[in-house]
């Protein structure tokens, strides 16, 4: 499906050799004041460009086509476009039969019989640039809560950040090319990156991502658990193939006596949970890791199969991320937004005193 959300639904569209790709945002109240400027610079990030990600250059200016009215949402759909400019379909004209290794290639054609094999048309990072567009959007609202989302890159490779979670630089990021977080690890990160596209190849990387200004009570019991959203909506983006929150899989090798998080005189004593009980935040920071595999677009001369099941060997052209993590850390950001800003929405009517101070009753 290609919408998600229950009180706040997000829908993109469009393809990476289309016209265009773009969102539609349903159930943003009205009376946000509407950034444009926050929005561009959101989308900005996730551009590529320059030597640690693609080489593909757009200019990526959102256009607003409903939804805002003098600067402030009107709480009709939000739809925003983002035109494609720079688009070579030529580059995969040699390999339209030919399913792509680790690519979507063979499981769309098997699904659907047929597919856009123009840069992988909507299994396209590409489409990415929607999610972070709307994700900027869920930040406005956020904003006025005291929610901030924050997200970088705290490994490539086999080289990870050694530093505490609470070390992570954060400003750092915003001024890193790569968004690292750990400054000391800059360069041998960028390094291992260009390793690997000098060597035709590509390489994975790990995000961490930390919500300040949590509200208690956000998420759904059961089914609609704000980890299980939040699961659902990172492992939706192309080339996340896992997700932990909290502790994540350290928690596996813990006593309960190690992991439980104690409260006293007020507070909890730590954050093993990440932030989330029962499925519902209580308060703490949320804390989340995100890892991307490697691109799976190499340039490396690989063995594979057509659609008429050939064996072929292929060698890619075109212009692809050494890692897809690094621009990734962007794409993560926005779906925490997009998932937060639809808990909020929900927690509205959590309960009968929630109800009537909406209307103003006690």
């Amino acid at each position: 499906m290609n919408t998600f959300g229950t009180r706040l639904k997000f829908t993109s569209f469009g393809e990476s050799h289309g016209i265009a790709v773009g969102c539609v945002i349903d159930g943003m109240p009205a009376g946000i004041k509407f950034d444009e400027e926050f929005l561009q610079n959101e989308l900005d990030k996730r551009k590529g460009g320059n030597q640690f990600s693609t080489p593909r250059k757009e200019s990526d200016r959102a256009q607003v086509l409903s939804g805002v009215f003098e600067g402030y949402t009107t709480g009709h759909p939000i739809a925003i476009v983002v035109f494609n400019e720079n688009a070579r379909s030529k580059d995969y004209d040699d390999f339209k039969d030919v399913f792509r290794p680790a690519h979507a290639d063979f499981t769309y054609f098997h699904k659907y019989g047929l597919r856009d094999y123009r840069g992988g048309g909507r299994s396209s990072a590409r489409e990415s640039v929607a999610r972070v567009a709307g994700g900027a959007v869920c930040a406005m609202l956020l904003n006025e809560f005291g929610i901030c989302v924050q997200s970088g890159v705290f490994g490539v490779g086999n080289l990870i950040s050694n530093l505490n979670e609470n070390q992570f630089d954060f400003n750092w990021a915003q001024k890193s090319e790569i968004f690292c977080l750990d400054p000391s690890l800059e360069n041998d990160f960028k390094a291992e990156i260009l390793n690997a596209k000098k060597s035709k190849d590509s390489i994975g990387a790990a995000v961490f991502t930390r919500v300040n200004g949590m509200i208690k009570g956000l998420g759904e019991v059961l089914y609609d658990k704000l980890d299980s959203k939040l699961a659902h909506a990172l492992m939706g983006i192309n080339a996340v193939k896992a997700v932990e929150i909290g502790e994540g899989i350290n928690a596996s090798k813990m006593y309960g006596s190690q992991n439980n998080d104690i409260l006293k005189d007020g507070k909890f004593l730590s954050n093993h949970s990440g932030g989330i009980l029962g499925g519902i935040s209580n308060g703490e920071d949320l804390i989340l890791k995100t890892y991307f595999k490697p691109t799976p677009s190499i340039f490396k001369k690989q063995e594979s199969m057509d659609q008429f099941e050939n064996n072929v060997k292929l060698e890619l052209k075109g212009r692809h991320d050494p890692c897809v993590g690094i621009r990734g850390s962007v794409v993560v950001n926005a779906m925490v937004r997009l998932v937060l800003a639809d808990c909020l929405l929900l927690n509205a009517s959590a309960n009968l005193n929630n109800l009537k101070n909406i209307y103003g009753l006690k």
